[in-house]
């Protein structure tokens, strides 16, 4: 466990007015910002076009807009919602340096993102941001859709909520990532080691399917790991014509 978060870890991760930064204004990025936002957090959202760019999400999420660097130094988590294509782009100096939770909510596609040696050789693709970057990540929020993430959740207590799995090596840094996706409606699901989040990367049978807590065991459960690169390759094919698609 490291930085602000080290000393009450337990008790904080279930309270308001946490320091988030998010580096991505796609659709998982805009919408965990402002989900985040509405429930008190400090949010601060950035992308590879800089503040201006994000002038109206911010004006209308409550957010704050700035830049990659300052999403680094957010005190209690900074969430990657990027492709990994753009991962060696960011200021590694700034996430070696940070005293925050990393969670990493990308995928890998090579059609997308081109063919990445080190994970084709092996590496989860979590593994390989943790090199590239050089800290420590938490993998979270990759096996859920967009849409699913804005209205699937629901109060605990109200029904069998959507689980996510949360990977990573450090069980502290996964508690508080659990408890964020509590708070937005979510059950979390502490699913391994880092070298273990293969079992939710894309293709695989717990990625983007809405399950309950014990379906998602299950499917992390029935993951092959002699499969991997079949999942990708199929994930990868399917998802080729979006990723080929001009902006809408």
């Amino acid at each position: 466990m490291r930085g602000a978060l080290a000393a009450a870890a337990c008790a904080r991760y279930y309270l308001h007015n946490m320091e988030i930064g998010i580096v991505g204004s796609g659709n998982i990025g805009s919408l965990l910002a402002r989900r985040f936002a509405a429930l008190k957090h400090q949010v601060l959202i950035a992308n590879s076009r800089g503040p201006a760019s994000l002038a109206s999400l911010a004006a209308e999420a409550g957010v704050t807009a700035g830049t990659v660097e300052q999403a680094a130094k957010a005190k209690d988590v900074v969430i990657l919602a990027i492709t990994q294509k753009a991962i060696p782009k960011l200021p590694r100096d700034a996430f070696t340096a940070a005293s925050a939770i990393i969670v990493d909510a990308g995928n890998y596609y090579p059609s997308r993102d081109g063919h990445i040696v080190e994970i084709e050789a092996g590496l989860t693709d979590s593994e390989w941001v943790s090199r590239v970057l050089g800290c420590p990540v938490v993998k979270a929020f990759n096996n859920i859709v967009a849409p699913s993430l804005a209205s699937r959740g629901l109060p605990a207590g109200a029904g069998e909520r959507v689980c996510l799995a949360v990977a990573g090596d450090e069980a502290s840094d996964k508690e508080v990532v659990q408890g964020l996706i509590d708070s937005l409606g979510f059950d979390g699901l502490d699913a391994g080691s880092l070298s273990d989040s293969w079992r939710q990367q894309p293709g695989a049978p717990a990625y983007c399917r809405d399950l309950g807590r014990a379906a998602l065991a299950a499917a992390l459960a029935e993951a092959d790991a002699a499969k991997v690169a079949q999942y990708r390759a199929e994930a990868d094919e399917i998802a080729r014509p979006y990723f080929a698609a001009p902006p809408a």
